[in-house]
């Protein structure tokens, strides 16, 4: 079994914009093991954001003369038929890659589960949280085969415990939030908002997970 880690960065949030950067890191195997890795700059088809250049510090330039095409990228990712593809917050890598029938898993989202105590779920502060051991190639951060080398550990992590067929399941639900981010109860449990509050926010037009995690509570 071929589980595919990407990463990209991209010139700005889709859907304008386009990849300037993109990598993979394979775990291979039952139990997953590291195997291979890639990273080629792309030529971006779309004018770099001051927001994204920021991150990444790839300039437009640097990825025009240097980078590979979108196709050839593609191309690459696809290489060795993976059977699972990952990344954190993978909606934004699916929002530019989605193969066909292609099955993925979300590390964010596997995250939210698995670790809930954990301050932020972001791949970096879930690196550091689980203590994991990444060596000098998670450097520098925001830069794309650096990020998936990052998510490829805390996946292997979560593989330790879960299997597979969970981490799937868990990334085609609503995330599992069980902090509130907004409003007067801000930094509360979900556990701990009153039950007029929960039945407030089903009348809202807000996010899927947030949407979850009232009924989960009221239904409890």
């Amino acid at each position: 079994m071929i589980i595919r880690v990407i990463d990209f960065e991209t010139t700005g949030l889709p859907p304008d914009a386009s990849v300037c950067e993109a990598a993979f890191v394979d775990l291979v195997g039952e139990p997953p093991v590291i195997q291979r890795d890639w990273r080629n700059l792309v030529k971006p088809t779309t004018e770099m954001s001051l927001e994204a250049l920021a991150v990444h510090h790839i300039t437009e330039e640097e990825a025009s003369s240097s980078g590979i095409s979108w196709d050839q990228a593609q191309a690459t990712l696809m290489a060795e038929d993976p059977n699972i593809f990952a990344a954190h917050n993978a909606d934004l890598e699916r929002a530019f890659f989605d193969p066909e029938h292609s099955l993925w898993i979300d590390t964010w989202k596997v995250g939210l589960r698995l670790w809930p105590d954990a301050p932020r779920h972001t791949n970096q502060v879930l690196r550091y949280y689980l203590k994991l051991d990444v060596g000098v190639r998670a450097m520098p951060p925001h830069r794309a085969l650096p990020d998936a080398w990052v998510t490829a550990h805390i996946l292997a992590e979560a593989l330790k415990t879960k299997s597979v067929d969970d981490l799937l399941r868990w990334t085609d639900e609503p995330p599992y939030l069980t902090t509130v981010h907004f409003g007067k109860h801000s930094g509360k449990l979900f556990s701990e908002v009153p039950r007029d509050y929960l039945e407030w926010i089903l009348r809202q037009d807000m996010e899927p997970g947030v949407i979850a995690a009232a009924k989960r509570e009221l239904a409890s």
